[in-house]
């Protein structure tokens, strides 16, 4: 019988670690790449092609979200991605469920949980955490606040969105530059169009939207704002 192929993405090694034994434990499942970053999954997940992406929402470079946004924009057969996440806030919710990712998971979730989704999406079905599913079942999938910060998120180009993810954790624009290998000068220009197309005005209120709009997880910058 076929195993069904995993790319695991999270930065934290032990939650990986955790992840694959659970797998190689139940002998169904083969992991075949591990990522510690978005930049790196999405490399894996065009060159491999595994079956199904077990991917964490916070992840440095790129997010989960965006990774998957691209994965599924660039592959005419892309992989069933599950997103991995700390928190099931709704704004997360959202927008996974707008780009169609077949499943989301509080970290929370028991390892029966887990292995329950990775077959379901493999064929072909969607799974959300019980207490995800529930609500929503009983409530509209985009409330007009979030409807409209989503609409303000598609309007930033893929290069704005990666400045908009680095600058909300906090980094500086030589940082930045360094991180995307372009100048200062560029990353400024995105800053700018960023905070223009979402009408904002310092990092602090880029760093509040970021959180509401689900591109990094509260808990990234919760030190960082007033």
């Amino acid at each position: 019988m076929k195993k069904i192929t995993v790319i695991l993405a999270d930065d934290h090694v032990i939650i990986r670690e955790g992840i694959r034994a659970l797998l190689e434990l139940d002998g169904g499942f083969e992991v075949i790449g591990e990522a510690a970053d978005g930049r790196q999954t999405e490399d894996l997940i065009l060159s491999l092609r595994p079956d199904v992406v077990v991917l964490d929402i916070a992840m440095p470079q790129l997010n989960g979200i965006e990774v998957a946004r691209r994965i599924l924009r660039q592959m005419k057969l892309p992989p069933r991605i599950i997103m991995l996440s700390a928190h099931g806030d709704d704004a997360y919710i959202d927008q996974v469920v707008a780009l169609g990712v077949a499943g989301y998971l509080v970290k929370q979730a028991s390892a029966q949980i887990l292995t329950q989704a990775i077959r379901a999406v493999y064929a072909g079905k969607s799974f959300y955490s019980p207490s995800i599913a529930q609500r929503l079942g009983g409530r509209p999938l985009l409330p007009s606040d979030r409807t409209d910060r989503k609409k303000a998120l598609l309007e930033l180009t893929p290069r704005e969105r990666e400045v908009l993810q680095r600058v909300a954790e906090g980094g500086a624009n030589k940082e930045i530059a360094a991180e995307l290998n372009i100048s200062i000068k560029t990353v400024e220009k995105h800053r700018q169009n960023v905070m223009t197309k979402l009408g904002l005005h310092d990092t602090a209120g880029l760093t509040r939207y970021a959180i509401a709009a689900g591109v990094i997880e509260s808990s990234v910058q919760n030190t960082l704002l007033p």
